[in-house]
Parts: structure tokens; sequence; C-alpha cells
């Protein structure tokens, strides 16, 4: 059944798709529109941003992923602008049997829903972002600067495992509402000795040269900078342990201003949630946008 003289109101409609894309579109009796419209802003947000940060090549992920960030506000403006002009135009619109209010209700918590679900998949087992509050990663991740940690990691239907000299995302043991990272030196029955500036895993000097502040460590193939800092207030904690089953004995490469296994023990390898790929944004209040940082890969 059809009811005539219906006019659309243009600032409800422009307001209803600021709120969710395609919403607006919905009230001026436009679903096929309303569908598309969400579906695009949906997966250009959630799957489009994970796939960017996971499968383009370093150098390309930085303007793809600036791209895909105005793709997406494209989308949304153009859902507000063209709610407000075909609204406009229906000054007298022919209502639908299904645009009641009840049916606008139900579809805005359904996509809410959907927005929601797409998100926190992606979040917890695809890509996450993680902002670095402090200096104990350096050199190689400075204070304040934004990466990628892939999810898809540690968990028994992941291609990737945990491996010595990772950079770790895992849950604090103290404070399991926050997240840390630090690298990986030791697994299960790993044998680890720490001394002044010198760590040893399996009776093998990680060491490899060492040039005060920095020093590269090397594990296997793998190699990366720690920074040592001399000082009398803030000595590294000497120590010896047998790495339990199950666990994971982390460090910062900050070692003198890092807070890891040297005082809070090891890590459960199951609170092991992610590993650090690439920084995507990096500035300071100081410095402003490092701009140099954008698409680092992280080793």
């Amino acid at each position: 059944m059809n009811i005539n003289n219906f006019p659309r109101y243009p600032w409800l409609a422009s307001a209803m798709s600021f709120v969710l894309p395609g919403f607006g579109q919905l009230y001026n009796g436009e679903p096929n529109k309303a569908i598309w419209l969400f579906l695009s802003f949906i997966l250009i947000c959630a799957p489009g941003i994970a796939f960017i940060a996971l499968y383009m090549p370093a150098t390309w992920m930085t303007p793809i992923l600036a791209l895909s960030l105005l793709l997406t506000l494209s989308i949304w403006v153009y859902g507000i602008v063209e709610a407000w002009q075909t609204a406009h135009h229906k000054q007298s619109h022919q209502l639908h049997s299904w645009q009641i209010s009840s049916t606008y209700t139900l579809v805005f918590l359904l996509c809410l829903i959907i927005q929601l679900v797409a998100i926190n998949y992606v979040r917890n087992h695809q890509v996450q972002a993680f902002h670095i509050p402090s200096s104990s990663m350096e050199p190689g991740i400075l204070q304040g600067d934004i990466l990628f940690a892939d999810m898809r990691y540690n968990c028994p239907s992941c291609k990737s495992s945990i491996q010595h000299g990772d950079v770790a995302i895992f849950v604090y043991p103290n404070n399991r509402t926050l997240y840390y990272i630090k690298r990986v030196i030791a697994l299960p029955r790993d044998v680890v000795r720490i001394e002044g500036q010198s760590v040893w895993v399996n009776n093998k000097l990680l060491t490899l040269g060492q040039s005060t502040p920095l020093a590269t460590e090397v594990f296997n193939n793998r190699q990366w900078q720690v920074q040592w800092i001399n000082s009398e207030d803030n000595k590294s904690t000497s120590m010896s342990i047998t790495v339990p089953d199950g666990q994971a004995l982390v460090l910062g490469d900050n070692r003198n201003a890092s807070k890891d296994t040297r005082h809070f023990g090891t890590v459960p390898l199951l609170d092991i949630v992610g590993k650090a790929r690439q920084i995507w944004f990096s500035a300071t209040l100081k410095d402003g946008v490092r701009w140099e940082r954008l698409g680092k890969v992280i080793h």
C-alpha cells in the first residue's frame, strides 16, 4: 500500500547518512543504493585496510593506505550530499510499506552489529594498530610510532609461529588490560644468561658488534640493534634462567629503559597475540610528523 504526499526532509536524510553511510538513502526509499553505499564503506574500512597492511609491499603501503582513507571519506561525504539532494527533490514522495520507524531502527541496529563484527574480526584475527607510548623499543621503534601488528600469529590455525627475534605484542602479566611490545629472546627450555650488556642464549653470545650506545645482536639468520646506556642509576639486571615450558623470555631493545622479563618474569606463550609488522604513522608534539618513518618495516 502506498501513501502519497510524504515529502522527505533533506536535513533528516543527510543526518541519517552522517550517522551511517547509506541510511539516508534508505530513508529516501532507495534500498539498493543504501546497500551498496554501506557495503562499500564497510569493505574499505575493515577488510580493505587489513589487505593493505598485510599484503601490500612496504613501499606501497603508506600511499595506498592514504588513498583508501580518502576513498572512505569520499563515500561517506557523497552519501550525505546525495541524501540531501535526493530528499530535496522529493517534495511529493510515495511511501513504501516498509518505510516505517521500526524498519529504520532494525536496519540501523543490524548495520551497527555488522560493523562491530567486521571491525572486531579484523582487529582480533587479521591486523591491529598499536600506538607506542614509550622509548623501550628504541632504536628500531620510537615513542610516537603507530604500527600495524599481524594478528595471524601464534594460534592453531595461524601460519606464523613465535620465533626468536620476533617483535611481539603480548598481554602485560601484571595488568591484563594492557598490551606490551618486546622482542622474543628465548623460547621454552632455552638457557639464558644476562651479564652487564651481554646476553647469551644456549651458551651463544647474541652480541655481534658494539659501538656504545648501540649494539647488534644476532640469532641464526636474524639480526637487530639494541641500545645500552651506561647509567649508575639504571643498570641492567644480571640473571640466569632456563625458560619454563609454555613461556617466552622477552626484552626491550632499549635495555636500560625497558620493563621486561627482568622485572616481571617470563610471558606465557598464550598471551602473545601479535607480531609487529610495519609503521604506518609516526608523530610527536616536538617533531611533528616523522615522514621518513612511514612504511618502515619492523625487523
